[in-house]
């Protein structure tokens, strides 16, 4: 049975505001264990370590080219696909899905149609810290994220309130729902037990969206025993218990069906699975490219040279973007409201 191995980077759990790790990510490539150490000692017959680490070997400037030629081999002739999100773009859509949704769901309208929910968290994004007023927006963010996880009477207090001490009158279409209405109906999504900031969530359903075009027919996967990981494991145990038949459309490029073709997820020592040490190697140099482009910090390698090697479909990205039209024909007829409607019911946490 055909097998991809996983790693993730950037993992933070429910705290999506992490100024350290801006970003988060995994790879998925199926390759096995007998190639995976073949090319680690094609491109690295030196190594001492004893698994290898790309943060480690990222360092010594002797390996630059090595890691990109290896990267290159990878997605030259491997299945793989890598997913690099922003998490605060990503926990800015977190609180249109939960802190404003609602309150046009209760009106009658698609808040999601043709993406409009990415294009107002983009714009959230880009221009929240001036038009919302000094700091606001980190604010209203940052009580949004304790709320989620509190779930308190006090926490919820404090996220309105924070809404109501912006400027949210240049912006009530976002705002507007908590700091003018308060809204019952977002606040009550906010409280519902199991719901969370975490995006392991996310970052699985995107990978699986992929693997599942990728793979011939029914396949596994394996990842590391880190504890960073134990949250993917536990949804990919769920994902493959669903046996009902539903497909759902959520973007251009991407969609998913169940049940899926995925039959088995187990943990390994990274240690002794040169395959998972390679998918490592993926994530790490999309990560570290990702923060040299948008102006994070500097990473070891050329940020270009490694983005270019990627082919169509092998990176999905969830980065803000104030091309509103493009936004618009990518995400048109995505089923989000039924995709979130549905994965709530059958995926929330107990």
């Amino acid at each position: 049975m055909e097998c991809f191995r996983i790693d993730e980077s950037g993992y933070t759990g429910f705290d999506l505001l992490n100024s350290e790790q801006r970003l988060q990510g995994a790879a998925a490539i199926a390759i096995d264990d007998g190639e995976a150490a073949r090319l680690i000692r094609e491109y690295f017959p030196r190594l001492q370590a004893e698994e290898l680490k790309y943060r480690a070997l990222a360092r010594r400037p002797a390996n630059h080219q090595r890691l990109i030629a290896l990267h290159r081999e990878l997605l030259t002739n491997h299945k793989c696909v890598t997913y690099v999100c922003d998490k605060r773009f990503l926990l800015l859509l977190m609180f249109l899905d939960y802190a404003v949704e609602p309150f046009y769901y209760e009106l009658g309208v698609d808040f999601y149609q043709d993406g409009q929910n990415y294009s107002l968290a983009s714009l959230l994004y880009v221009t929240g810290a001036k038009l919302l007023g000094p700091g606001a927006l980190d604010r209203l963010l940052r009580c949004f994220q304790r709320a989620m996880k509190e779930k308190s009477r006090a926490a919820l207090d404090d996220l309105v309130e924070a809404a109501r001490s912006s400027r949210w009158r240049d912006l009530p279409e976002a705002l507007g729902p908590l700091a003018q209405f308060a809204s019952p109906e977002c606040l009550q999504a906010i409280a519902t037990p199991g719901v969370s900031t975490d995006a392991a969530f996310i970052v699985l359903q995107s990978l699986i969206s992929r693997m599942e075009v990728m793979a011939d027919g029914p396949y596994r996967v394996e990842h590391d025993q880190s504890k960073n990981l134990l949250a993917y494991h536990d949804l990919l145990l769920r994902f493959i218990g669903h046996k009902d038949a539903v497909t759902f459309r959520q973007s251009e490029i991407a969609s998913i069906t169940f049940p899926l073709k995925l039959k088995s997820v187990i943990q390994v020592d990274s240690k002794t699975s040169p395959a998972v040490q390679l998918a490592d190697v993926m994530i790490g140099a999309a990560i570290e490219a990702a923060n040299t482009l948008m102006g994070h910090r500097v990473g070891e390698l050329d940020a270009q040279q490694v983005m270019a090697q990627y082919g169509e479909h092998q990176l999905i990205h969830m980065l803000p973007s104030i091309d509103f039209e493009e936004q618009k024909r990518f995400r048109q007829g995505s089923q989000a409201a039924q995709v979130i409607d549905y994965y709530a019911v059958n995926f929330q946490k107990p």
